[in-house]
């Protein structure tokens, strides 16, 4: 299997093009490339170009590459997710399914009964989970992980036609809203949600999911919907 990497700002006729230098490390380090071996190169914004690795040293690796072109490999809903982040561990693993199936976005939220919001070293880790997540699946576009923000606050700007809060009281089906069209959806910390958090939700236009009758961890409720959605 060839091996991909990502690269920011492709020329797009190609040429010379040097790795960031955590890509370098990792294909020289770890994958043991040498000069000669192919590669898949991408932008994060969804395109990608042949290369052919040329000088490769401890800290360094520069590659010759081909023209780029646009590949899309997107899902046809546009999914955007607002989460109340689990513990560290977890977010990792939760970040690189959501990444997988195609999410666009994630803004992780503080909701009142979060525990522990998500800190600048605990985004950076995430942000490289998000790279990892599209070497690995075959995606050229990046998820956008954006800043945290408070639920009230999200509640009160997100202002988009299809807004959504998973809530099992009173909630629609998951199936009811599986269309076409362009999705924003907000999952509760541990716990849930809050009546007031609810209200204000309903208030900005919020309608509520429901997921089943079991109660879902965050990261299987946030992989739950984006599966569905994502197909």
């Amino acid at each position: 299997m060839t091996r991909r990497y990502f690269v920011p700002d492709l020329p797009v006729a190609g040429g010379l093009v040097a790795l960031p230098e955590a890509e370098a490390q990792h294909a020289s380090r770890v994958m043991r490339v040498q000069a000669g071996d192919q590669l898949i190169v991408f932008d994060g914004a969804g395109n990608e170009a042949a290369a052919t690795f040329v000088q490769v040293s401890r800290k360094e690796c520069h590659c010759q590459v081909d023209a780029v072109r646009a590949v899309n490999r997107e899902p046809k809903r546009e999914i955007h997710l607002a989460i109340a982040l689990p513990k560290p561990d977890r977010s990792r693993e939760l970040i690189e399914r959501l990444t997988e199936l195609g999410v666009c976005s994630l803004t992780p939220l503080v909701a009142h009964r979060t525990q522990r919001p998500p800190t600048d070293s605990m985004l950076a880790k995430l942000r490289r989970g998000v790279i990892e997540a599209c070497k690995q699946s075959g995606r050229n576009r990046l998820l956008d992980l954006n800043e945290p923000i408070r639920a009230d606050a999200f509640f009160q700007a997100c202002d988009q036609n299809d807004r959504w809060i998973a809530h099992p009281v009173n909630g629609k089906p998951i199936g009811d809203i599986a269309k076409s069209g362009i999705f924003h959806i907000a999952i509760g910390p541990e716990g849930g949600w809050t009546d007031d958090e609810v209200n204000l939700a309903m208030s900005n236009g919020f309608t509520s999911i429901d997921l089943g009758p079991r109660i879902y961890r965050i990261e299987t409720a946030a992989t739950v919907l984006a599966a569905i959605l994502a197909t």
